[in-house]
């Protein structure tokens, strides 16, 4: 199971990195979303993947999962959702204001640099 989460941690890092890395908005945005889940997965992942375990320790229990992490989680969703809507509407706004969504990092020839 620890193979198959972190197999699956790595290509969602792998796979943000790589659209984090064109040169057009929308696939940027795609990379950070997929970043982010990446990062909410390897969280997830360190508070113990086990089945049928209680969150809180109890007298009966043998043993329990952490719910730390699971907390961060579901913190983490919020923000990373609130996030790409903030950077959706600002690609969005530059994208109508510029007719064009690629990202150009060369200085222009009028600027004198």
């Amino acid at each position: 199971m620890e193979v198959l989460v972190a197999t699956a941690v790595g290509v969602l890092t792998a796979g943000g990195i790589y659209l984090v890395l064109r040169q057009h908005t929308f696939p940027v945005i795609l990379g950070l979303a997929l970043l982010s889940y990446a990062v909410n997965v390897f969280l997830f992942a360190t508070g113990r993947l086990a089945f049928n375990l209680p969150p809180i320790y109890s007298d009966g229990a043998v043993s329990y999962t952490d719910p730390l992490p699971q907390a961060l989680v579901l913190t983490a969703i919020v923000i990373s959702f609130g996030m790409t809507a903030v950077v959706v509407m600002i690609a969005l706004s530059a994208y109508l204001s510029a007719k064009d969504d690629r990202i150009d990092m060369t200085p222009d020839a009028g600027d004198g640099a």
